[in-house]
């Protein structure tokens, strides 16, 4: 037996929002004091930094778990399944649902049960709940669907990682502009096929870590104090994660005897470009091996950062031919890997 993803779907919201947008934002530095930099000048140091020329804004009416359902529709047809054989329905986010211009984040009933709700699915054991578990949650969420089945909890499950960060972020903050919205959702089964999931490695950094990314005040001293936006140290994150993520990427690798050479794709979390570059070189200068060319897929150019979204839906634009220049074919080996709030970190070795 075999695990593997056998459908997959992705929900970007058409709403873009583009760099030129920020610039008559009001930026100001962490004490509230205004930054000596105008505006244009800022977002293009922003872009050459991150890679982020336009981000994805969700429609007004929708929140993170109908981006998630939309989702999950797609998923489910591609596989082919009969949505009532589904065992369980594990949704990652970070901030519930989030409704446009509220500052309370909405997690009762859980995103799962919400999801299940709009799929319309009438089996009580098909089992819904949430994952919180920072950008990693959709690889965290996949690895504890293999572990079911592996125990014979479950033959299919549903993984969904769906987030609205525009509404939960400082528009004082120059960082704000990272940030977008967007779903992306898998089925995964066991199979007689051949490859599936080879090796997975999971690690919580909490000693020092715990607060790199948390819930802090706008940069604008005169808004309410009691009202909380997502903040990070990114210099402190950046370091962890260049130090980090490859070891446990070759970890992982190693643990299923996958020579480096083999590896096609690595699709890691999509937070920032020279981040994901610096990781990738690290990764492959730890094996002395160049860093083939176009192993490294991107979306964040267009999408941003969707927090949990981005893996999965960058699989999904990948498996159907809308990424540019990428394609996977079935016996590629990939490596989904990822970082963020906790701090987390993990990995899975996947055979397509």
């Amino acid at each position: 037996m075999n695990i593997k993803i056998t459908g997959s779907g992705s929900f970007i919201p058409e709403n873009i929002e583009k760099n030129e947008d920020f610039h008559q934002h009001e930026f100001l530095n962490v004490d509230g004091s205004e930054i000596n930099s105008p505006n244009e000048i800022i977002v293009e140091k922003f872009k050459d930094i991150t890679g982020i020329v336009e981000r994805r804004y969700a429609d007004d009416k929708l929140t993170a778990s109908d981006l998630g359902y939309l989702a999950a529709e797609k998923a489910i047809e591609d596989a082919n399944i009969d949505r009532e054989e589904l065992d369980y329905i594990i949704v990652a986010h970070n901030f519930g649902d989030v409704k446009k211009d509220a500052i309370q984040s909405d997690i009762l009933p859980c995103l799962a049960t919400r999801v299940k709700h709009s799929l319309r699915i009438k089996n009580p054991k098909c089992v819904a709940y949430d994952i919180l578990f920072g950008c990693p949650g959709w690889v965290e969420g996949t690895i504890q669907a293999q572990a079911f089945i592996k125990a014979g909890m479950a033959k299919k499950c549903l993984v969904i990682g769906a987030e609205t960060l525009s509404r939960v972020v400082d528009k004082h903050d120059r960082d704000s502009m990272i940030y977008s919205d967007g779903a992306g959702a898998t089925i995964i089964e066991a199979t007689d096929e051949e490859g599936g999931i080879l090796a997975h490695n999971t690690a919580s950094f909490t000693f020092d870590e715990a607060y790199y990314l948390f819930f802090g005040n706008s940069n604008n001293p005169e808004l309410d104090k009691d009202t909380r936006y997502i903040k990070m140290h990114g210099r402190k994150i950046y370091e962890f994660a260049l130090t980090n993520v490859p070891l446990a990427m070759k970890e992982c690798l190693d643990e299923c005897g996958v020579d480096i050479k083999d590896v096609k794709k690595v699709l890691i979390h999509q937070a920032n470009e020279k981040m994901d570059e610096a990781i990738i070189k690290r990764f492959y200068r730890l094996y002395k091996t160049p860093v083939p060319e176009g192993v490294m897929p991107m979306s964040i150019h267009k999408l941003g950062n969707s927090s949990v979204a981005t893996i999965p839906t960058l699989f999904d634009l990948i498996r159907n031919n809308k990424l540019e220049n990428q394609h996977i074919e079935k016996g590629d080996v990939i490596i989904f890997a990822s970082v963020g709030a906790g701090m987390h970190i993990n990995a899975i070795v996947y055979k397509y």
